[in-house]
């Protein structure tokens, strides 16, 4: 099995994947739900923390492999994309002892198959390289990735399967949490579709600004990239907060909640022979 990990500001992603599970990825162009792709064994999203130690991590994640009847003994390969590099080395340590494999990151020099076509590929985090691998492979291209986590990221692929560019913005979460934290007077409210525009209370009328307004900056930006290419590619969303945000957007069509843990999976294969990686001692 292959143990896929997306390691974010704010969640930490995980897959158990099948390696010789025939079915593979899905079908181009067709979501399919976690639970029908036949190769993800298991999956889990859990709160990132910077200040665990290797041993906390380690029997986390043991945790939750009994919980689901599953050992570390099954994995036979580990692939890590990371945009927390102060976890790298604890990661690492982890995979060492609690695995006994040697990690094969996402960074600079790995196989992608995909051309980057910006100034400099070496800045591309690891979360945005495994979005866009896994469109051009699910969905081909031209089309536009928009990751929503810590960070909201918009991607552009092109018809040959290029990586074109993007934008980042501040994440949904983010731009509430700062809202709440700089006026004292405004407490918190949970983060969800409030039943009207026009609010009739303060909760209301935060949830609507928050929500509605977070509408308001993704088709917006999605318009402008329209305009720029010329043409409307097909948008995919991904990313924890996809789904509360792709409802009431005008140009989300597809919602794909696996699609770095599938670019992951995708990278692994494209570089499993390039660098072979066994059971350490």
């Amino acid at each position: 099995m292959l143990l896929a990990i997306d390691v974010g500001n704010t969640n930490t992603v995980l897959g158990l994947y099948r390696l010789d599970e025939k079915a593979g990825l899905p079908p181009k162009g067709k979501p399919v739900a976690a639970k029908e792709r036949f190769d993800l064994a298991a999956h889990w999203r859990v709160t990132t923390h910077r200040t665990q130690t290797v041993d906390e991590y380690g029997v986390f994640f043991v945790k939750l492999f009994e919980m689901n009847g599953l050992s570390p003994s099954q994995v036979t390969n580990i692939i890590i994309a990371s945009v927390v590099p102060p976890l790298d080395s604890t990661l690492r340590q982890v995979c060492e002892t609690y695995f006994h494999l040697e990690p094969l990151f996402v960074e600079p020099g790995i196989k992608t198959g995909m051309p980057a076509l910006v100034d400099n590929p070496t800045e591309l985090g690891a979360d945005r390289i495994a979005d866009c691998v896994a469109a051009i492979e699910r969905y081909g291209g031209p089309c536009i990735v928009v990751d929503f986590g810590t960070a909201t990221k918009f991607e552009v692929i092109s018809e040959k399967g290029e990586y074109l560019g993007g934008s980042i913005a501040p994440g949904l979460g983010l731009s509430a949490e700062a809202l709440f934290s700089r006026a004292a007077r405004l407490s918190r409210v949970d983060i969800k579709r409030p039943a009207k525009v026009i609010g009739t209370n303060t909760v209301g009328h935060l949830q609507s600004g928050v929500y509605y307004g977070y509408i308001g900056l993704v088709d917006g930006m999605l318009e402008r990239i329209f305009a720029e290419l010329g043409h409307k590619p097909r948008v995919i969303a991904a990313g924890g907060l996809a789904r509360m945000v792709a409802a009431d957007s005008r140009y989300i069509s597809e919602i794909d909640d696996l699609l770095t843990l599938d670019g992951l999976r995708i990278l692994f294969e494209r570089n499993r022979n390039a660098r072979p990686r066994g059971r350490t001692h």
